[in-house]
């Protein structure tokens, strides 16, 4: 930095950030053209911006979140909730939303939540409003405990896959198609029935689905057999397997998650009940793991990533516009056959 009263030049002080003043000398360009650069404004050449860019990097310059937002409008930043977050869908959904949020030039702040209350999903809300967010994301994996959820009006929401009730713009998987489809296939395999593993009571999505295979059985005359609830682990799905597989009558099982449908196979080949000549196992989700388990499974693959971008897609829009609405986004489910259903035995 040049000292102008003496002629000199002098090191800016140690540990004194880099000011946009600084920037705009060493960029041979005007603050004002600096302050368009670090705002995403888009009345700026590519040549100037390239130039403020390097110069910011050079300097190690970062734009001050609070000014530019007096400027903007903006923070830059999009919070998220989400309960399961052990959950593969949860999981997979919340990694595209980050990505997405990244592409858009927004950051993310997370906030897992492990009440399924609506108190506690307020509570994030404030926790995430606090630390000034355009946006949120609500994952709902799990049903909360009021029947219509009421969130601050202030902040643009957008809920991924909850209660349909909602009076927020949302993206939904078809759950109940997904269903419909893998419990379909198994009737017009020739089975009698399809026995059912349930996932989590509290789960919209687990009672989505278990409605509709429920739905499905009596539609076409089939029994419709008592369901074993899981929580969506390997190892409720293995309890359950066990039981079914002492049960002679069962040719045929659908799984509310492919985790359980594991513990199941693992159970039915415990008993000696062969996959899938005596017993056809089904599952949901179609996990990284599905085509490679012994038999491979036959699931409904879900596109997680896509609901994650759409997500971002529709909170962006409204902050955009400003606001809250009743968007709707819709995601379908696609049945992938493999060798593990099969006709029943003769």
């Amino acid at each position: 930095m040049t000292d102008r009263r003496k002629g000199s030049t002098r090191a800016r002080p140690s540990g004194k950030r880099p000011s946009m003043a600084d920037v705009a000398a060493k960029a041979g360009v005007s603050s004002q053209t600096v302050s368009r650069v670090a705002n995403d404004r888009a009345n700026v050449d590519a040549a100037t911006r390239a130039k403020v860019l390097a110069a910011m990097e050079a300097l190690g310059y970062r734009p001050n979140a609070a000014a530019r937002a007096l400027v903007t409008g903006r923070f830059g930043a999009l919070g998220v909730v989400g309960f399961g977050l052990d959950a593969h869908g949860t999981a997979r959904t919340l990694a595209a939303i980050a990505d997405a949020a990244r592409t858009a030039g927004y950051s993310v702040n997370f906030m897992g939540v492990r009440a399924q209350t609506e108190a506690a999903v307020r509570q994030a809300f404030r926790h995430l409003t606090v630390q000034s967010v355009d946006g949120i994301v609500l994952v709902e994996s799990q049903t909360l405990d009021t029947p219509s959820l009421r969130l601050p009006p202030d902040v643009p929401v957008v809920v991924a896959d909850g209660d349909t009730e909602h009076p927020y713009a949302r993206v939904d998987v078809d759950q109940a198609g997904g269903a419909r489809s893998v419990v379909g296939h198994l009737l017009e395999l020739g089975h009698r029935t399809v026995h059912h593993v349930g996932g989590p009571r509290d789960s919209f999505a687990a009672r989505r689905r278990a409605q509709a295979w429920e739905r499905t059985l009596a539609a076409a005359g089939a029994p419709v057999p008592a369901v074993l609830y899981g929580d969506w682990t390997a190892r409720s799905g293995y309890v359950a397997g066990r039981a079914l597989a002492r049960m002679p009558e069962v040719t045929a099982v659908f799984a509310a998650n492919d985790q359980m449908a594991l513990g199941v196979l693992r159970a039915l080949h415990e008993a000696g009940r062969a996959v899938p000549d005596e017993v056809s196992v089904a599952g949901f989700d179609d996990i990284p793991e599905a085509p490679f388990l012994q038999p491979p499974l036959t699931t409904v693959h879900q596109d997680f990533d896509l609901v994650g971008r759409q997500c971002v897609t529709l909170l962006l829009e409204q902050i955009e516009r400003g606001g809250n609405g009743p968007d709707r986004l819709a995601v379908e489910p696609v049945l992938v056959v493999r060798s593990s259903t099969a006709p029943p035995p003769a």
